[in-house]
């Protein structure tokens, strides 16, 4: 149980159901938006772009693609075969731990145990994209519009994200929901940018189609013309995504959002371990606010960013979940 003085406690396999609602379901709307912007690519965008894409994409996930690797060889008919194997493999494949389909009902999964927790518009909301999701197949969405069938189901995410901040009372299940959204987000966006610089070195140049990419992939493309220009020069695309506290989906506000989270739950029953995961947060805070601006390694910090992050889950498992019982 969690045991924050003044609320009702919470017990630890409710936190559990619902931080990993969270984790899910922000996983399942980031790869989402992933692909929308890759399978777009395919109408019009050179070959170059569209193995840079698959390939970011993969290795931020850290798997390995069908038949082992992506070539960036071929005709414009290869390359659309080559991607409709690769969006199934990422969308709807069973084995693959990580694809949507596994994401979101695993969300849903939690969701209908958690239904103590949540509001009723929460758990109609979700189901209703569930069933939908569940009718459909790789070659359902291919043919018609495949960038609409992404597009909707982030849609439909946010959607329930929405609902859930109407609707969810405030107790500690909803700090741990949003705990586990933003704990999801910081890793998955630290391990994007990442993969982003990796494939620049790996492709011995820089292109500005691929920077302007990432910033539609996370949605900071007009806040990026408002703060700077039409002109995408990637230091300052990497900047805005990792340290602008306004922008929602950089990777600053995904991290004082746990800082938040974590202050506003409390002491765990592993009173160590929940001291040690707030001061994990806040160091990893202080690395964006004041280290990144000064710091030319910006693929190091990442990379302690993403350890920090599966550091910070554990001790969250930890303090709230799979504490030591006491007799």
């Amino acid at each position: 149980m969690t045991t924050n003085p003044g609320n009702p406690r919470l017990l630890s396999r409710s936190a559990q159901g619902l931080y990993w609602m969270g984790r899910y379901l922000e996983r399942a709307e980031h790869l989402c938006r992933l692909l929308r912007f890759q399978v777009e690519a395919l109408v019009d965008r050179p070959i170059r772009e569209i193995y840079f894409g698959w390939s970011r994409i993969y290795m931020s996930l850290n798997r390995r693609p069908p038949g082992g690797s992506i070539t960036m060889v071929g005709n414009d008919d290869f390359t659309l075969a080559d991607s409709f194997t690769l969006a199934d493999d990422l969308t709807f494949e069973r084995s693959n731990p990580d694809s949507v389909w596994n994401c979101f009902s695993l969300g849903r999964e939690n969701a209908r145990q958690m239904r103590h927790c949540i509001s009723g518009e929460m758990w109609t909301c979700l189901n209703l994209a569930y069933l939908r999701l569940r009718q459909l197949s790789i070659q359902d969405i291919w043919k018609p519009s495949p960038e609409s069938f992404y597009a909707e189901s982030a849609g439909e995410i946010n959607t329930f994200d929405g609902v859930a901040e109407a609707t969810m009372y405030r107790d500690e299940g909803w700090h741990f929901l949003r705990l586990g959204k933003h704990i999801e987000r910081a890793q998955c966006s630290a391990s994007l940018f990442l993969s982003q610089l990796s494939m620049d070195k790996l492709m011995d140049e820089s292109s500005d189609a691929d920077w302007t990419n990432l910033l539609h992939v996370c949605q900071a493309y007009d806040a990026y013309g408002r703060n700077y220009s039409v002109d995408v020069q990637p230091r300052r695309v990497l900047d805005l995504l990792v340290t602008d506290p306004l922008l929602y989906g950089s990777l600053c506000y995904s991290l004082d959002a746990v800082a938040s989270e974590l202050d506003a739950i409390g002491t765990g029953s592993d009173e160590q371990s929940s001291a040690v995961a707030l001061r994990l947060a806040g160091r990893m805070c202080a690395l964006i606010h004041y280290d990144w601006p000064d710091r030319e390694d910006h693929e190091a910090l990442l990379g302690d960013l993403m350890g920090y992050c599966r550091k910070l889950h554990d001790l969250v498992t930890a303090s709230y979940i799979d504490y030591p019982a006491v007799y």
